[in-house]
Formats: C-alpha cells, sequence, structure tokens
C-alpha cells in the first residue's frame, strides 16, 4: 500500500515493486529495480525522508523508518533483512543487514560493511567500508567498536553518552517522568496517522 502523510507521497521509479501487503508511506523515493517484500514497511514520519537506491531489496516484515530529525538513506545494491530494522541512519552501497538485525539512529554503515543475525549497530555509529558486525554482535561508537553481547558494561560506556533519549526523541536521560514525555510526544506525532490517504483510493 502506498499512502501519502504529512502531504508528501512515495516516488517509485516504474521498474521498482512493492508486493501488495507491504506500506510504503509518506515522503519516500525507491529506486529502479528496488524490492519492498511482502509485510515490510517503509515510513517516512512527519517529514522523515527516506531514499532507497537501485536494485535494493527489503525483505519480509522488514522496517525501515525515517522522522524529521532522522532521515534514512539507502544507497544502492543493499540487502535488508528479514525482520531486520533501520531507523534514521546511512546505508552506503552493497551495505548487507541480516536478519532480524537493528541499525539506530544516525548511524553510518560504509560501503560493503555487514551486520550479520540478530547484530546492533547503535545511534551515532559509524562502521568503517567493509567492517562485519559478527552474529548477535554490537557495533558502538565513532569510530564504531564491536562487542559480543556479554561485554554490556564496556558497551554502556560507549553507547550512554551518545544519549538515545535526547538525539532521538528530545529529552535528556535525567527528565523526570521521562517515559511520560516520550510517549505523550509520540502520540501526539502519530495521530497524524489516523488521517492517512492511500494513493489510488
Amino acid at each position: 500500500m502506498l499512502i501519502t502523510h504529512a502531504n508528501r507521497s512515495p516516488q517509485l521509479d516504474p521498474s521498482a515493486w512493492i508486493a501488495p501487503d507491504a506500506t510504503v508511506c509518506g515522503d519516500v523515493t525507491i529506486g529502479s529495480g528496488a524490492r519492498v517484500m511482502h509485510g515490510a514497511r517503509v515510513v517516512g514520519e512527519s517529514g522523515g525522508v527516506i531514499k532507497i537506491g537501485r536494485d535494493c531489496i527489503v525483505m519480509e516484515n522488514a522496517v525501515v523508518r525515517a522522522t524529521h530529525r532522522h532521515g534514512c538513506i539507502v544507497g544502492d545494491h543493499c540487502l535488508i533483512g528479514p525482520n531486520a530494522h533501520v531507523a534514521g541512519a546511512v546505508l552506503e552501497d552493497q551495505v548487507f543487514v541480516a536478519t532480524g538485525a537493528a541499525i539506530f539512529h544516525g548511524a553510518h554503515l560504509g560501503k560493503e560493511s555487514q551486520v550479520r543475525v540478530h547484530a546492533i549497530v547503535h545511534l551515532r555509529t559509524r562502521l568503517e567500508p567493509g567492517a562485519i558486525v559478527p552474529i548477535g554482535w554490537i557495533a558502538a561508537g565513532d569510530p564504531a567498536q564491536i562487542l559480543p553481547p556479554d561485554r554490556h558494561k564496556e558497551i554502556w560506556e560507549i553507547v550512554k553518552p551518545l544519549n538515545f533519549p535526547q538525539w532521538v526523541y528530545g529529552f535528556e536521560r535525567c527528565t523526570p517522568d521521562l517515559m511520560v514525555h516520550i510517549t505523550h510526544s509520540l502520540s501526539q506525532l502519530l495521530a497524524a496517522h489516523s488521517k492517512y490517504t492511500a494513493l489510488g483510493s
């Protein structure tokens, strides 16, 4: 389904293909030969811009998201695997994001980098071209440190100053009732979807 959101409609190259049960919403540009497979969601929230390049494949149930704070650019010949999550990041050409991997806001993945099954590239993290994040491991920082999940203390020392609540939602971590502020703000923002327009309807 193609959906106009915040007065912006998806733009597809004539040779691109979107599965009938996939969703492409908002300010999204999809290049030639690209494929968005069954159940995938490509959503530009409230002015968030998404650009997906030539011959990119977004596999089943993957999510690609952007907000007005964090656009999302996917270069040419990238593959985003089933159930993967890419939010507000830049993927250069020929990047592989495997099944169940997560890429967060402000991340930048260099050409031909690989994020393997259930691996994470944290917010504001930069992977060098050709870098590999092994199965289940976490990349964090700029330049990225790539660590196994059992080294949580070291990972947190890198991630905490990146300040996820402020970077993504605009609230400092120390804000009283932080989740009240985040969910209220997000609820108001997402209310715009109640008046969506499906193209061709």
